[in-house]
């Protein structure tokens, strides 16, 4: 029997969808280089401590619309650089970068840098009761601003802490989630927000390192290789797979985070589709609400199972079935980073201006803007002298850059004044995340109730924030209690 096979298939030199793809990821490389010229070049920009990609993301914004709407260039009917792809770059990053980090021996960083673990609770609730004063603010401002412009979501306040809290990769999932809810421009809106925040973290940071500078603080410590760990001890540890056998040990840290994200992948397809049997209504709570916050809350559920595999690994270790370790923190910092840095320059690229073009939309965003920075900047200040007692400034500079940008971004500002990591500060934000995990569930729920139809789902969640906000400020700024020694009978 005669077995034929046929292969409709495009020559490489048919320009098709498969390009358009390659095209538009070069594009971001070439864009990233040319920003760090930019910034290692002009002196204004260095100063103002303005990451790279927000750079290189502004750039793309102006070529996009360059391009597009300038130019009209199109090569056979498709755009060079459109901002749907930029919004899957966007999405899948921030799961990437998260799945990356989550593999990371944490405790084995703790402790050779000899950082002293100190109160993950309290960092924990410092940066959720950030999300919730945001959220509670930019709600408030929201629902005043749609009395006057109908073309505003009363709840759209809610991505203030999506764009600022937790950068531009949430700001994304869940603005298309509120854009397919019916809030016309929801994905812009909320995108534009995490590009207002990382300007925040840029002035905000600037004007209070020139503060500490005016007050002597700042004690720049000059940097020395000495005591550094040599670049073959950083990426083949003892027990670790070679950097290069039959395959290169940076090939295997990328193959296991994709593995992971497969199984996060199905993890969530399994419960999509145990929701639709439960409630096989469209329409219905489970389907409208709940999938599209898990699909929406890609990078938790790749948090979750990140943790599973973990658990998993340190298992067959146990049992003597693996003898070598096959992750590296150093090469998952760096898959970490290139997931975060092609995150921010796809985000902002991915901005539809004219989307927020509209007076309404324009007059509510600086609004939503100013307030969120002040309100964040002043409310950090007030946390952190009075939690961090002892290097107070060290934990504003990294709480702040990292709860109005991204941890990047207050790891950069901390490096200004603790350019060595000599205070538990950077250990804050790694454990503090860690634990607002948990705390920011709540917070989670809220951004997938609010929208639904009726008064009492908007008013209900915003009543919720201020309850949550008020127990765990409380929980926050407590003290603990210091028991007294008994006394021994005499």
């Amino acid at each position: 029997m005669n077995l034929s096979l046929i292969l409709t298939m495009q020559a490489p030199s048919d320009f098709s969808v498969y390009w358009t793809i390659v095209i538009q990821i070069v594009l971001l490389c070439a864009l990233l280089l040319l920003a760090n010229t930019i910034r290692r070049k002009v002196i204004f920009i260095q100063k103002a401590l303005i990451p790279t990609s927000i750079i290189a993301g502004f750039l793309g914004l102006g070529l996009k619309y360059l391009l597009n709407n300038g130019f009209g260039w199109t090569i056979e009917g498709q755009q060079l650089i459109t901002s749907d792809f930029m919004s899957i770059v966007t999405y899948h990053m921030i799961a990437v970068g998260f799945i990356a980090l989550g593999l990371k021996g944490s405790e084995k960083i703790a402790k050779a840098l000899k950082i002293k673990q100190v109160n993950p609770v309290k960092s924990g609730l410092l940066i959720v009761t950030t999300y919730l004063m945001q959220g509670i603010l930019g709600v408030a401002v929201t629902i005043l601003m749609a009395l006057v412009f109908t073309d505003i979501a009363p709840y759209s306040g809610v991505l203030l802490p999506m764009g600022f809290g937790q950068g531009p990769g949430q700001a994304n999932n869940i603005g298309m989630l509120y854009e397919n809810a019916g809030f016309i421009g929801g994905r812009s809106f909320g995108l534009t927000i995490s590009t207002l925040g990382f300007i925040a973290a840029a002035i905000g940071g600037v004007i209070y390192l020139n503060i500490l500078i005016r007050q002597g603080k700042i004690n720049r410590v000059a940097r020395t290789d000495a005591n550094k760990p040599t670049l073959t001890s950083v990426v083949e540890g003892s027990d670790e797979i070679p950097i290069v056998e039959s395959v290169d040990k940076m090939s295997v840290q990328l193959a296991i985070v994709g593995l992971v994200y497969l199984l996060s992948w199905l993890f969530m397809f399994g419960i999509t589709a145990l929701l639709k049997a439960i409630d096989a209504n469209p329409a219905g709570f489970l389907q409208k609400s709940v999938i599209p916050l898990i699909w929406g809350f890609n990078f938790i559920v790749a948090t979750f199972v990140t943790i599973l595999v973990k658990k998993f690994v340190k298992l067959i270790k146990r049992l003597k079935l693996m003898k070598r370790t096959y992750t590296n923190d150093f090469m998952l910092n760096r898959i970490a980073g290139v997931a975060f840095d092609f995150m921010i320059i796809a985000s902002i690229t991915a901005i539809d201006i004219e989307m927020i073009s509209s007076v309404g939309m324009i007059v509510t965003l600086i609004v939503i803007g100013l307030v969120g920075t002040l309100s964040t900047y002043f409310y950090i200040r007030h946390v952190t002298k009075r939690v961090y007692q002892g290097y107070p400034d060290e934990a504003f500079l990294a709480f702040y850059g990292t709860l109005t940008g991204t941890v990047s971004t207050g790891i950069s500002i901390l490096r200004e004044m603790d350019p060595n990591f000599d205070t538990p500060a950077s250990n804050d934000l790694v454990v503090g995340s860690t634990t607002a995990i948990a705390f920011g569930f709540p917070v989670l729920l809220i951004t997938g109730f609010i929208y639904n139809e009726g008064w009492y789902w908007l008013y209900g969640s915003l009543a919720a924030m201020i309850v949550i906000f008020a127990a765990f400020y409380f929980f926050l700024i407590k003290k603990p209690r210091i028991r007294k020694e008994a006394k021994p009978h005499e």
